[in-house]
């Protein structure tokens, strides 16, 4: 018996309820990552949560199964199955918070694996052309309820590529890098850019007021990056 007949099996027999099989699972699964429960609890997450981010934005694309598709190499035959348990997840009356604090309780002990959801959600999200404000709130909600919000700016990196006003792009700074490092570069970034330094450099008006310019930029930036982290 193939993992999708056993999904819609444990779709079947839970009506629309899909929240509490996703519980059962988590309560039933005791034999380590290995667990087939577990990659049963895994699929139908990934499966409710693309479902409930697809509402997000409208509706359901061709692009955005094609997508799913990428992420869950899924043979012809069991397409049926896949589309019964995305339609189910479409009708749930559960909203996505329940359904990803379930995914938590899952795998609370595997963040790797919990990442490895967000990574699946986003290349669904993206497979339209554009990752939308609803989207990304959606996304990064979970990241809170998967205990990845410090990673969230992270995974974001991995899949969208940051205009000119992110305030990474401004310092020139790995979104990835931690608090401690983050501030060593800072103060690196201000005392290279600082005007005082263009000042004894002898260096024309126009010049200084530039380096002002680019001053307040960095410390704008610094500042929306201090308040996201809390630091």
């Amino acid at each position: 018996m193939s993992i999708w007949v056993k999904i819609a099996e444990q779709v079947t027999a839970l009506g629309s309820d899909i929240a509490a099989g996703l519980r059962r699972i988590a309560g039933k699964g005791d034999s380590g990552p290995a667990d087939p429960e577990k990659s049963v609890g895994f699929t139908i997450g990934m499966i409710a949560l693309g479902a409930k981010m697809a509402k997000v934005d409208g509706a359901v694309t061709e692009r955005e199964v094609k997508a799913f598709r990428e992420v869950f190499h899924i043979p012809p035959d069991e397409l049926p199955n896949v589309a019964y348990v995305f339609n189910m997840a479409k009708q749930d009356v559960a909203g996505y918070e329940l359904y990803a604090g379930e995914v938590a309780a899952l795998f609370g002990d595997q963040p790797g694996v919990l990442e490895d959801v967000l990574d699946g959600l986003f290349h669904i999200a993206k497979a339209d052309g554009a990752v939308g404000q609803p989207e990304l709130a959606y996304l990064r909600n979970i990241a809170e309820i998967f205990g990845l919000a410090e990673r969230f700016r992270c995974i974001r990196a991995r899949h969208i590529v940051a205009g000119e006003d992110d305030p990474y792009v401004v310092l020139g700074v790995d979104p990835c890098v931690d608090d401690r490092e983050l501030r060593r570069l800072f103060r690196e970034i201000v005392r290279e850019y600082h005007p005082d330094r263009h000042i004894a450099a002898g260096m024309p008006k126009e010049l200084i007021e530039i380096a002002t310019q680019r001053l307040a930029a960095i410390n704008g930036a610094w500042e929306k990056i201090r308040k996201e982290r809390g630091i």
